[in-house]
C-alpha cells in the first residue's frame, strides 16, 4: 500500500497532455512527463484494501500495491525490479493498455482509481534513464533451439523469457522491422518507435536473434522450421480483418484501417510510399467505421493528415458513460459496454451510433458517396439473448465521402500459408486450438491473438510469458522450469 490516508488526501491526476493545437501537427507522444512528486502522490493513493483486486484484474498478475508503495517511498529501483518480475515490457503496457487493473481497483467502487498505468510507465522510464535496465544474458545455454514466428508483444515476451532460461531463440518477422503491430499498427503519437528499439537492443545484447523479411509459409517453408528447431511458437496475431460486404466496397477510397495506419507509420519511419498506392486523409471527408481502438487510431491519424472532416460511425448503440448493473465492479467493461473518449476523439470529428452503412458509390472507380441508414434494436430474445436490429423507416441518408476506413475488428489469424502448411487444428472461431499452449502438431505452440483472438497488448504479453514457461518445461522435461 501507499500512504494510509493517501486516498483521502490526494485526488486522481493523470499526466498533462500537450495542447490539441500542437499535437495534431506532429506524431510525438501526447502525454508530458509528470514530476516525481506528482507520481509519488499518486502512488500514495494505493490504499490498504485488504484484497488487492487490481492484481487479479491485470492479466499479467502485476503485484501492483507493492510497486505503488515503493514509488511512494522513493524506492524506484526496487519498484522496477518488482514490476519486471511479472511484466516483460512495462514501457508498452504503460502507454497502450486500457488498464483493466484500474477497473478492478477498490477505490473505483465509489472514487477515481489509482493511476496504475502511468505509475508503471514512470517506473520503467526512470529505469531506462538511470541505466538500471541492462541485458540479463543466461549464465549457461541448454543447447535447445526455439523459433518464434511473429515479433509482436506476445512473441517478444516469449523470446525474452526463453532466452533468459538458456535456450537459443530466433524471432522471425515478415516485415522489414521487428515489432508487429507495435511497429506498424499503433500510431507513433501513442507509442514512439524508439521505445521498441530501446528494448530490442537489450534483447539482442542478451542473445536473442532477430530475423526480418522472413514470411514463414511464403518465403520459408514451415517444414524447415520444424526440422531445424526443437520448438516453434506461433505468435502471428489475428490479422484477418472483418470486411463490409456492401455495394461499392471495391471502389478506390475504401480501405481496411490497418492498411491506412501501417502506411502512416512507415512514413513517420522515413519510408517512401508509392504515390499510386498512397492512402491519405488530407483535405478529404473521412469516415471511420468502427468504434474501437483501431478506429480511434484512424481518427487521430486523419487529424494529423489534415482531413477536412472526420466522422466515426458505430453500428451499435451509444454505450452508457458509467458502469451499469451489467458491468459491476471489478469487471473491466468492454468497449461496447461503457463510453470511452480517447485523446483522438478529443481532437475533433463527429461520432454517431446506430448507423448501418448500406453502400458506397462513385464514378470512374473512385469513391464519392457513403450511403447509410439509422437502425434500432429490440428487446433481447429469451433463448439467445440477442437483440434484433431493424432499419428505422425513412432514416436513409447520403454523405459526400473521399475516404472510408474499415475498423470493424478482426476474424482471427490468417489461415493461408503457415497454418495450412503446418496443419494445426483450429477452433470453431478459426483461432489456433491448443492444449495449454501446445498445438495439435508436436513441438509447435501458439500464443497471443493467434490463439485467443483479437485482444489486448497486456494479454499478448501474458500469453507469451506463459507459453515460454510451458515450452521451457517441455524442453527440459526434468530440472527447474522457467520462473514467471
Amino acid at each position: 500500500m501507499g500512504k494510509v490516508t493517501g486516498f483521502i488526501e490526494y485526488g486522481r491526476k493523470t499526466p498533462d497532455k500537450r495542447p490539441v493545437s500542437e499535437r495534431v501537427n506532429d506524431y510525438l507522444e501526447i502525454y508530458t512527463e509528470p514530476s516525481e512528486e506528482e507520481i509519488q502522490a499518486q502512488g500514495a493513493r494505493c490504499m490498504d484494501c485488504g484484497v488487492p483486486f487490481c492484481n487479479d484484474g491485470c492479466p499479467l498478475g502485476n503485484i501492483i500495491p507493492d510497486f505503488n508503495d515503493l514509488v511512494y517511498r522513493g524506492k524506484w529501483r526496487d519498484a522496477l525490479h518488482r514490476l519486471h518480475r511479472t511484466n516483460s515490457f512495462p514501457e508498452f503496457t504503460g502507454r497502450i493498455c486500457p488498464a483493466p487493473c484500474e477497473s478492478a481497483c477498490v477505490l473505483s467502487i465509489n472514487e477515481d482509481p489509482v493511476t496504475i498505468e502511468f505509475i508503471e510507465k514512470t517506473i520503467v522510464e526512470r529505469g531506462f534513464a538511470e541505466g538500471w535496465v541492462v541485458p540479463q544474458p543466461p549464465t549457461r545455454r541448454t543447447g535447445k533451439k526455439v523459433a518464434v514466428v511473429g515479433s509482436g508483444p506476445s512473441g517478444l515476451a516469449a523470446a525474452q523469457r526463453l532466452n533468459r532460461a538458456g535456450h537459443l531463440v530466433t524471432v522471425f518477422e515478415r516485415n522489414d522491422r521487428i515489432g508487429g503491430l507495435l511497429r506498424y499498427g499503433i500510431p507513433d503519437f501513442k507509442l514512439e518507435k524508439s521505445v521498441i528499439d530501446r528494448r530490442l537492443a537489450v534483447m539482442q545484447a542478451e542473445g536473442v536473434e532477430l530475423r526480418t523479411g522472413v514470411h514463414v509459409g511464403v518465403t520459408m517453408r514451415t517444414s524447415e522450421l520444424v526440422a531445424e528447431y526443437d520448438a516453434v511458437l506461433l505468435t502471428g496475431g489475428a490479422e484477418a480483418p472483418r470486411d463490409l460486404d456492401v455495394p461499392g466496397r471495391n471502389l478506390e477510397g475504401v480501405h481496411f484501417a490497418m492498411e491506412f495506419l501501417e502506411q502512416q507509420n512507415r512514413r513517420v519511419a522515413g519510408k517512401q510510399i508509392d504515390s499510386a498506392a498512397s492512402i491519405l486523409a488530407s483535405g478529404g471527408n473521412v469516415f471511420v467505421l468502427g468504434g474501437g481502438d483501431t478506429g480511434s487510431d484512424c481518427i487521430g491519424t486523419s487529424h494529423r493528415q489534415n482531413a477536412r472532416t472526420v466522422y466515426n460511425f458505430e453500428l451499435l448503440e451509444k454505450p452508457p458513460e458509467g458502469r451499469t448493473p451489467h458491468t459491476p465492479w471489478p469487471i473491466h467493461p468492454l468497449p461496447s459496454q461503457i463510453l470511452r473518449t480517447s485523446t483522438s476523439h478529443e481532437e475533433g470529428g463527429e461520432r454517431d451510433w446506430c448507423i448501418s452503412t448500406t453502400a458506397f458509390s462513385g464514378s470512374n472507380g473512385k469513391l464519392e458517396k457513403l450511403h447509410a441508414a439509422r437502425v434500432r434494436f429490440g428487446e433481447p430474445d429469451r433463448a439467445t439473448g440477442r437483440r434484433p436490429m431493424e432499419t428505422v423507416p425513412g432514416s436513409e441518408f447520403t454523405l459526400a465521402a473521399d475516404l472510408v476506413l474499415l475498423a470493424l475488428g478482426f476474424l482471427g489469424p490468417v489461415r493461408e500459408g503457415m497454418l495450412e502448411e503446418l496443419g494445426v487444428e483450429l477452433t470453431e472461431r478459426g483461432n489456433v486450438a491448443t492444449d495449454g499452449y501446445a498445438t495439435s502438431v508436436p513441438g509447435v505452440y501458439a500464443a497471443g491473438d493467434m490463439r485467443r483472438g483479437q485482444s489486448l497488448v497486456v494479454w499478448a504479453i501474458a500469453e507469451g510469458q506463459e507459453a515460454a514457461a510451458q515450452i521451457d518445461r517441455d524442453l527440459r522435461r526434468e530440472g527447474p522450469a522457467l520462473s514467471l
